[in-house]
């Protein structure tokens, strides 16, 4: 048998073929471009009056605190503008925070009784609070005209496979409906409907251990969703139908706060709700971005490319350059980016501009660490 004779050059070629990235030996991936990223901001004052929960935007109560931008539709500028105006307000206490909602609605229906069924089935109104701001432990609260609830707790997005207690409580929450017109008539024409909701702050923060309430100047991840069914009149009976142009029967998603795709629970595209200690009406606040918002959107990209390449080859990418970063920032940022593997598990790093470093890891969970 002839003996081979191995040169340096011969085993720095064949050192340098046992390191390349799978990608360097044939895995070539184009990755998907993701939705804008432009999040709507809210400053959050403190009620300049006493509130009553009883779905009424009574003027001495909500006149003084800002409205959100109009509701858009979920998948953002690739829709019309909805069809039906919808705003929320929102303002807190020293107990919890306050939600009011005016909801645009010529013909106001709705058919479910049961409390924690699915409310969506119906047109509605839901309430997404992501109190962390992790994206993970974040709480979901939907009403329907009839004042028919359904609250739950949700571990992490359902892309991340997570635990979801639909028994789980808003303790001490209070809610309201007023309809301004006639609920579940057909022959008349209705004006709109409105819900207060009151959600105390040992609600809010029980997935925050030790957390109390918010601080001044502090973001809460918020999002708002109308589901709006078409319908027509047949027997007396609003019936579901396609929507003009459609085949199949399917609701409108219009929201505060768009995630480009017809899915809510992508907390990385809610909302910015802002608390400041100003009374409502006293003076404004301005809105402060946060600068590591920015970090954590990188890491977010680079956590879709990840589920992306895993579910093209199997495996997590087993090092940056397989996720193209140079494609998502500057070369010199792309250079900071830290990537640990496990043959099931991936975290991914980046210095941020306070001194922490962000880490995001392969079930979505965004955090911050001292370097």
């Amino acid at each position: 048998m002839k003996k081979t004779v191995f040169t340096a050059p011969m085993v720095a070629l064949l050192l340098l073929s046992c390191a390349q990235a799978p990608q360097e030996k044939g895995k070539e991936i184009t990755y998907t471009p993701q939705a804008p990223y432009n999040p709507p901001t809210y400053v959050c004052y403190k009620a300049p009056a006493p509130i009553k929960i009883d779905g009424k935007l009574s003027p001495e109560e909500w006149d003084a605190i800002p409205w959100t931008t109009e509701f858009v539709d979920i998948e953002g500028d690739k829709r019309p503008k909805p069809l039906l105006q919808t705003r929320a307000k929102m303002t807190y206490d020293d107990n919890g925070m306050y939600f009011a909602v005016l909801m645009e609605e010529p013909h106001v229906w709705a058919t479910i009784t049961e409390h924690d069924a699915v409310i969506y089935q119906d047109n509605d109104f839901e309430i997404f609070l992501n109190p962390t701001n992790d994206t993970h432990n974040y709480l979901e609260y939907e009403v329907n005209a009839l004042g028919t609830e359904w609250d739950l707790f949700l571990s992490k997005p359902y892309r991340d496979n997570p635990q979801v207690l639909n028994n789980w409580e808003f303790a001490g929450m209070k809610s309201a409906v007023y309809v301004d017109g006639t609920l579940n008539n057909p022959k008349d024409t209705d004006k709109s409907w409105s819900v207060e909701v009151f959600i105390p702050w040992s609600s809010i923060y029980q997935v925050a251990r030790g957390k109390k309430g918010p601080v001044d100047g502090e973001h809460i991840r918020t999002n708002f969703s109308r589901v709006e069914w078409t319908t027509e009149v047949q027997d007396g009976k609003y019936v579901k139908v396609p929507i003009k142009g459609e085949d199949k029967i399917r609701e409108y998603n219009w929201v505060w706060a768009p995630t480009g795709v017809i899915n809510i629970h992508m907390p990385e595209y809610w909302g910015f709700v802002q608390i400041s200690d100003k009374v409502a009406g006293t003076g404004e606040t301005p809105f402060v971005t946060d600068p590591n918002d920015e970090v954590k959107w990188l890491l977010r990209n680079l956590y879709y490319r990840q589920n992306e390449y895993a579910a093209t080859f199997g495996e997590y990418a087993p090092s940056v350059a397989a996720l193209k970063p140079e494609e998502l920032c500057p070369a010199e940022q792309a250079k900071q980016i830290s990537l640990f593997n496990t043959p099931s598990m991936y975290e991914i790093t980046l210095p941020g501009t306070d001194g922490n470093v962000w880490h995001i890891r392969q079930d979505g969970m965004v955090w911050a660490s001292k370097k």
